[in-house]
């Protein structure tokens, strides 16, 4: 039975690719409210673990459940309406080219919602301006920086005040500075989303700074070492593997 507080449940998950097993044995549980970190060395299976939690890749074996739903072994329908709950902000920010911030924005509202053109466009510009891009509805993806490009895929992400928020690297390629405006971004818009966010990366300044719970992936043994805060994993689990990952470079105090 779930814990009261459970919004995923992953049980017994086994990812692989035919023969290949990436990842076996996978069990933890994402409560309401984390800011909940998938991290690891490369090559763990951080990004393919969350395919697998957003419907992009059905699991070799094992269960994952949103609240007392299977989530695999739904039908169509049940799935679509999971998935609605759902706003995913991709590493690229996946933002199509040949349109606004404006209209890349109003894609899910025209397409899940009965709203109007004016209600729409009053709701891209909330939206835009939330992640700092107020005044840049015109803009085109190739006019803006990476960041503000991150800012604007995060825009479309919350557009249906979605309850569950799916990151993949969201600092990559950013600069230090725009990376921890965009943890800060992250944590505001999870507060008042009253969301619950689960994130792929391997930045430690992201990690210590916003993490409030994680799974650790190993590659060598092809499964989870830990789960927890990661401040606690840093200051208590003695895994050399887990302690390498963790102290990278400099940790803040």
């Amino acid at each position: 039975m779930n814990r009261p507080d459970a919004v995923i449940e992953i049980s017994d998950l086994t990812m692989a690719y035919g023969d290949f097993v990436v990842m076996k044995d996978l069990n933890f549980t994402i409560n309401r409210g984390d800011i909940f970190i998938i991290m690891g060395g490369s090559g763990c299976g951080k990004s393919t673990l969350l395919k697998h939690l957003i419907g992009l890749k059905r699991p070799a074996k094992g269960i994952i459940k949103y609240g007392e739903q299977d989530f695999w072994n739904s039908d169509r329908e049940q799935m679509e309406t999971m998935m609605r709950e759902f706003g995913i902000l991709y590493q690229s920010g996946a933002l199509w080219s040949s349109m606004t911030l404006s209209e890349n924005v109003a894609l899910p509202l025209q397409q899940y919602t009965s709203l109007n053109t004016k209600q729409i466009e009053e709701l891209v510009a909330l939206k835009l301006s939330l992640v700092g891009l107020a005044g840049f509805q015109s803009y085109y993806p190739s006019e803006i920086s990476g960041g503000m490009r991150k800012r604007a895929g995060l825009a479309r992400a919350i557009a249906l005040d979605p309850t569950l928020l799916f990151f993949d690297e969201p600092s990559a390629g950013l600069d230090p500075v725009s990376a921890h405006r965009l943890d800060e971004l992250i944590l505001q818009l999870q507060n008042s989303l009253n969301a619950t966010v689960v994130i792929v990366t391997h930045e430690l300044a992201s990690i210590f700074a916003i993490g409030s719970n994680s799974v650790f992936l190993d590659a060598e043994t092809r499964t989870m070492l830990a789960m927890g805060n990661p401040r606690d994993m840093l200051e208590s689990n003695n895994n050399k593997t887990i302690q390498n990952f963790l102290r990278r470079g400099e940790v803040a105090p």
